[in-house]
């Protein structure tokens, strides 16, 4: 069974960067082939779709945040980070990572996703 847990640093200061870790276990045979995505959903308001990277190490990106951040993974541990640079109180959200079959590019429904996170909350405030 593929579990996916976020981490993060709870707080951060505006202007700061915020890393994101995904931790992935689990995966082996058919899902190490999955597309593995973040997801955000700021406080009242729906999930954003942040970004997607492939099982090949390809990346794509919400058109909005394309400037401020990018994914990165580590096979070795596992893991797939998110860094979001300069971030902003509007940055404020529960963080997900997600994972699915095929790439699914702006996806928000979780039901399009084999996986998916319990969440870490992130707050943006000096």
């Amino acid at each position: 069974q593929v579990q996916l847990q976020e981490s993060g640093p709870g707080l951060v200061k505006p202007s700061q960067t915020l890393f994101l870790t995904c931790t992935v276990s689990g995966a082996s045979g058919p899902t190490a082939f999955y597309y593995w995505a973040w997801i955000r959903q700021p406080p009242g308001k729906g999930l954003e779709w942040m970004g997607v990277i492939s099982y090949t190490g390809s990346t794509y990106y919400s058109p909005s945040l394309k400037s401020r951040t990018s994914i990165h993974r580590d096979t070795s541990k596992n893991q797939f980070t998110l860094p979001l640079l300069s971030v902003t109180p509007e940055d404020t959200a529960v963080y997900y990572c997600a994972s699915s079959k095929t790439l699914i590019l702006g996806a928000t429904d979780k039901n399009l996703y084999a996986y998916w996170g319990q969440g870490t909350q992130v707050t943006v405030s000096s």
